[in-house]
Parts: structure tokens; sequence; C-alpha cells
């Protein structure tokens, strides 16, 4: 019998003040929930983002914004409609996600930034 778990971490809460320093400074790719407190289809996404920071811890970091607290980071990066997830490696955007998506869609997107 196999033993798998998964292993639960919350994402790293960033800020427009702190985006910087933690996404786009940040020596390991990054993955930013951009998500806000009314969004349905956030909630329904939100256990697939925590169970990606327990499976990728060292290798990804992951990491959530509320969009309504800080506009300032959402409109320079155009988000529009949320949920959106962006990976973020050497301080650029390499990779974004429309939408609540299954969790095997967006493995398949994040795992080539990884190495």
């Amino acid at each position: 019998m196999s033993d798998e778990r998964v292993f639960l971490m919350k994402p790293t809460a960033v800020d427009d003040a702190n985006f910087q320093n933690e996404v786009l400074n940040s020596t390991v790719p990054v993955l930013v929930d951009f998500w806000a407190v009314w969004c349905g289809p956030c909630k329904m996404i939100a256990p697939i983002v925590e169970e990606l920071a327990g499976e990728y811890s060292g290798k990804l970091k992951v990491t959530q914004m509320d969009v309504d607290a800080n506009p300032r980071t959402a409109m320079q990066y155009g988000i529009r409609s949320i949920p959106t997830l962006m990976v973020f490696k050497g301080g650029q955007v390499v990779e974004q996600i429309v939408g609540a998506v299954p969790k095997r869609h967006l493995v398949d997107k994040v795992t080539p930034h990884l190495t």
C-alpha cells in the first residue's frame, strides 16, 4: 500500500511593498496567485495552490496577492481576471494561467520552469 500524503503549506502573502523582494528578487521560481476574498473561482483553486506549495517546497516559492488590497502590482501586470497565476523566474513572467484550472494543468505549466 502506497502512502501518498498531500502536504499543505500556506502560500506566502505578498503585497505591493514586498513584491520586488519576495518575487522579483527570488533565487527560485515564484508562483503568484492573484486573487480576491470575494472570488469564487479563487476559493476553488486555493487548495491546489496550497498543495503545490507543499509539494514543490524548496524548488518553487508559492505566493498569493490580494488584488483588492494591492492594486498597484495587479495593474502593473495587467491582471483583468482572477484568479490569474503567474510564474516568475529571474524577475520575469515566464508563464500565465487564468482561471480555476485543474491541478494537472498547473503542474504542466509550472514544472518546465523548475530547472
